[in-house]
């Protein structure tokens, strides 16, 4: 009997085992799949139209067509004429960004630590400007920095103050409509990061007689810098291209590389030029982005 089981198990007639290991391999890259899909559609193949477009011959037009010259002299006059716009674009962007960062840390300790029942409404405020689209909420800042607004005419009153003294229309108008608009990107990933903070290790420190500032300094703030780099990120870039803030609560002299591109690609109709600005920007941030990432020492964050 026992050499007949034997026999029969030898013989190869059971099903083979089903490739469970292949299978696992293989399903990270099925998952990966459709968000590669989208990001191919929607921004490779613009990315890559766009960089044709940038070399394009300027003399062309919508008329006559343009022909592919690969004409790399569109960076160096862009570069030449819109050098300043590049620059403002990225103070303006920076102060913006340092001015949520210091506003939003606070804030955001404060919901994910101290706010107890209240934690989910304030979340819900924090949110709550983007109930409305982003246009409704930057006209709403042109009525209340206006002449007649009431933030001038309290500063108007202070005695040292003009009454010429304005703020629409100015690079502070810009900026503040930059971190009004901006400042839920910052608060929302430093929350994510303070509210998985252990509480056991700031009991620690106290233990150890390290005073608040200490405790902040060397327990809290090294732990939450994935939030605080991905705030400033996600803060940082979409500042930067911005132009409805320039456009609504500037000047010209204001004006903000995003103005630039957009009258290039819808007034002026000189695609090339739109084009390789679109791509400078981009370098720009780019550099600028892993520059940061890099001096900040967070290679094991990203």
């Amino acid at each position: 009997m026992t050499a007949f089981v034997g026999t029969a198990v030898g013989t190869g007639t059971e099903p083979p085992p089903r490739p469970v290991a292949h299978r696992r391999r293989w399903l990270p890259y099925l998952l990966l799949l459709p968000g590669g899909l989208w990001l191919l559609l929607f921004f490779v193949v613009p990315s890559v139209q766009l960089a044709g477009t940038s070399l394009y011959d300027r003399s062309g037009s919508l008329e006559t067509g343009y022909s592919q010259a690969f004409a790399f002299g569109n960076y160096l006059d862009a570069v030449g004429a819109y050098w300043p716009h590049l620059v403002r674009s990225a103070v303006y962007a920076g102060l913006a960004t340092v001015i949520c960062l210091v506003l939003g840390y606070p804030l955001a300790y404060f919901i994910a630590q101290k706010s107890g029942r209240w934690r989910n409404l304030l979340l819900v405020c924090v949110i709550a400007p983007f109930f409305t689209t982003f246009l409704v909420r930057t006209l709403a800042w042109k009525s209340i920095l206006s002449d007649n607004g009431p933030v001038t005419g309290f500063f108007r009153s202070l005695p040292f103050v003009g009454d010429d003294f304005r703020l629409l229309a100015t690079p502070v108008a810009v900026v503040c409509g930059l971190v009004y608009n901006f400042l839920p990107f910052m608060v929302l990933p430093l929350y994510a990061t303070l509210e998985r903070l252990d509480g056991r290790l700031l009991e620690a420190a106290g233990d150890l007689y390290a005073k608040p500032a200490a405790t902040f300094r060397r327990v809290t703030l090294p732990l939450s810098m994935p939030g605080v780099i991905a705030g400033t990120l996600l803060t940082f870039i979409p500042a930067a291209g911005d132009y409805i803030n320039a456009e609504l609560l500037g000047t010209p002299n204001e004006y903000m590389i995003g103005n630039v591109i957009d009258s290039a690609f819808l007034v002026r109709l000189d695609y090339p030029q739109a084009a390789a600005l679109s791509f400078l920007l981009m370098a720009t941030i780019l550099v600028m982005v892993f520059g940061y990432i890099r001096a900040a020492g967070t290679d094991e964050v990203v």
